[in-house]
């Protein structure tokens, strides 16, 4: 009798999910830097590499590329966002060592765990396109100034404030998953205060005759 497959270990999950999530982050960062190295060069030398840009050699070398600036990136906006995260983690975790604590038994149980996989996920993604934002709206707006294009105050002015949105709705994103994973994780870890039992008073003593 043939056994039913066994289903998809977690960790091969979880490896699948953070290699998608610093490849969309990486992608964003590789479009802002195209955009700003397309800038630099000027109309004229972008026609000129536009056909090299076009091959699968070209695009197979893109897509590691990617990959790496997403892990870059990644980095970067971990390192800046670290004293926020640290003071929205203290609300709910006094000491490291209490918050390591509570990974630890999170990771015990595995629809928890994967809840806060998922979390995280959103949470990566978030994070690095903050700085996304920024770049492209500042690359769109270089490229904006070397290329003809008609009505060029107005289309500077709205990749700014389109960027300056996405930035900012990108760190509240973040500012919210963050602080309510934090809150989840010490309210699941947290046992429940014991409940104190009522003691029955004592009969008096019997009077001696």
């Amino acid at each position: 009798m043939t056994r039913p497959p066994q289903p998809e270990s977690s960790a091969v999950v979880a490896a699948t999910a953070m290699f998608v999530e610093v490849l969309v982050v990486g992608i964003g960062l590789l479009t802002g830097l195209g955009i700003l190295a397309a800038a630099i060069a000027g109309p004229d030398n972008s026609r000129r590499l536009a056909p090299v840009a076009g091959t699968p050699l070209a695009a197979g070398a893109a897509l590691a590329f990617a990959y790496a600036l997403g892990i870059l990136i990644d980095r970067a906006a971990d390192t800046a966002l670290a004293p926020v995260r640290r003071r929205l983690r203290t609300q709910s975790f006094p000491t490291s060592a209490a918050y390591a604590q509570a990974r630890l038994k999170i990771s015990e149980m595995p629809v928890l765990a994967a809840r806060a996989d998922y979390a995280r996920s959103r949470l990566r993604v978030c994070r690095g396109w903050i700085l996304n934002s920024i770049l492209l709206a500042l690359a769109t707006d270089l490229a904006l100034w070397r290329y003809p294009v008609h009505h060029r105050p107005l289309l500077v002015a709205t990749a700014t404030v389109l960027g300056a949105l996405a930035a900012i709705g990108f760190y509240l994103s973040w500012h919210a998953i963050t602080a309510t994973g934090y809150r989840k994780l010490a309210a699941q870890t947290t046992p429940p205060p014991a409940l104190a039992v009522p003691t029955q008073p004592r009969a008096p003593a019997p009077e001696a005759p």
